[in-house]
């Protein structure tokens, strides 16, 4: 019988076929050129969760991009950016990688746990304004490997305007053509996978007018126009839509709104309101087999998509644009050991490291003023990858917020049993002590490859002893007596 696990706690195992639940959130949004708002508490569902996501993805178009604010954007992070971070580090979640072309902007979030998990990470980008020579329309993508299967991750601007169907549609033909990845398995986009597509996508609805539309919003009778979606369509005639699924648009269309309202823009104008702003999904192996419908529990299928909610964010008004939500939870075979450029990937199993396990997290100061450190790791660790150790405060952004750095094999002191005990220098570490992670980073890679769990470091190591900290062994030397007393 299979056993579906959530991805939380992870650690692993060698064989068996197991699946894995993934929590996906993703957010699109054309922010008009505005400054971010106080809060974004709503469009991450910081509140009233049942279970947190395992990965945020964050797609943002019509970032101010005048040539002054992208200078200071490209010399610091943007506020956009730095926004999201400060709402999801604290969290637990680290910005693994980001992509901006003038005013579309990508953002990845993943939960500390899973870095050893997430490999092959690429970015990309098209232009598609002013005949390919303009950034302000186009496409930016993220693709990555997650626990072994290849996603694609592709945040689009495409052409407005109701009679330019045709030019989206050409647009995203050649976004699809002219966007090229390393390695065999997945060279387009399209042979990744699981693709998620989403952003301004500027199709509207077309045939009904003005009143007919208002009138069918108001009484939420939304279905009614479905028929006439300009995307909609063109999912039943054009062969590069095939395979990609959407869930019911059940809200109210995104665009054009008043700034600071509920209320459509009924300026000169008078554009119609339309569904703008969307999120979709293609299964590469649902593609290829000719289905339409979204997958179920097949058990023979090694990646799986459900969709949770779709829906929009009625409550921010700083744009014409409503932001839209889709959370999503992936099941995730892990079959075998598939390997990485030299790293093995293991399978998952329920399981914890146990407080006997002294080589998950056991850390002491010894007379040298140093910190040595024993971890074991939330990974297959090889050495040919020549990892490098860093020191991590917990909470930390992104993987270049490390506190200190060390050459594994060069500050080696002992290896027993896979438990890898390393030297730090005790300089380097805050004189403030606190919460710590350290990290194996793969230099050739450019990935962790494995991460520890949590340990606590002290401001001074007084009577011997040292706080123990969430269920790990923390001790350190005393150089009288020439042993590790253990707390």
């Amino acid at each position: 019988m299979e056993t579906c696990l959530a991805a939380e706690g992870l650690s692993v195992v060698r064989g068996m076929n197991k699946l894995v639940k993934f929590g996906l959130h993703i957010l699109s949004w054309n922010v008009g050129t505005a400054s971010p708002p106080d809060d974004v508490g709503d469009l991450l569902h910081l509140a009233g969760q049942s279970q947190e996501p395992d990965m945020y993805v964050i797609g943002l178009q019509e970032l101010n991009s005048k040539l002054s604010s992208f200078l200071v954007d490209l010399a610091f992070s943007d506020p956009w950016t730095i926004l999201f971070t400060n709402s999801l580090a604290p969290l637990g979640y680290v910005k693994i990688t980001s992509i901006r072309m003038q005013g579309v902007l990508l953002l990845v979030f993943v939960k500390c746990s899973h870095l050893p998990y997430i490999r092959d990470l690429e970015t990309n980008y098209t232009r598609t304004g002013m005949f390919g020579y303009w950034g302000n329309k186009g496409g930016v993508t993220v693709r990555l490997s997650v626990y072994g299967h290849l996603i694609c991750f592709l945040n689009c601007h495409l052409p407005a305007h109701i009679e330019n169907t045709s030019q989206r549609l050409d647009s995203f033909e050649r976004i699809l053509e002219l966007q090229q990845f390393t390695g065999s398995r997945a060279e387009t986009i399209l042979n990744h996978d699981l693709v998620f597509w989403f952003g301004d996508l500027n199709f509207r609805i077309a045939d009904h007018g003005l009143h007919f539309i208002r009138e069918t919003i108001s009484k939420k009778c939304y279905h009614l126009l479905w028929d006439k979606d300009q995307l909609n369509r063109a999912k039943k005639t054009e062969p590069m839509l095939n395979g990609f699924l959407e869930g019911e648009l059940q809200f109210t269309p995104t665009y054009k709104f008043n700034l600071a309202s509920t209320e459509y823009n009924m300026s000169g104008k008078k554009r119609k309101p339309a569904w703008t702003d969307r999120i979709l999904w293609r299964l590469k192996e649902c593609s290829e087999a000719g289905g339409s419908e979204p997958p179920t529990s097949d058990p023979k299928k090694t990646i799986s998509v459900i969709l949770n909610t779709y829906n929009s964010q009625m409550q921010y008004g700083i744009s014409d644009h409503k932001p839209v939500v889709g959370t999503f939870s992936l099941e995730v075979r892990m079959a075998g050991r598939p390997q990485a450029n030299g790293i093995g990937m293991g399978t998952v199993q329920e399981s914890r490291p146990s407080s006997e396990k002294c080589g998950w997290g056991q850390l002491w100061l010894d007379s040298l003023g140093g910190v040595r450190c024993k971890t074991g790791f939330e990974s297959v660790v090889s050495w040919e990858c020549h990892p490098l150790g860093l020191l991590f405060q917990v909470g930390f952004r992104c993987h270049t917020d490390y506190v200190t750095y060390l050459w594994v094999k060069d500050d080696e002191l002992m290896v027993s049993d896979d438990v890898y005990q390393v030297y730090l220098n005790g300089e380097e570490i805050p004189s403030s002590g606190g919460e710590f992670l350290l990290c194996y980073y793969s230099s050739n890679m450019e990935t962790i490859v494995g991460v520890s769990c949590p340990f606590q470091i002290l401001p001074e190591c007084a009577d011997g002893q040292l706080e123990i900290g969430n269920g790990m062994d923390v001790s350190c030397d005393n150089p009288a007596h020439g042993q590790m007393d253990t707390c």
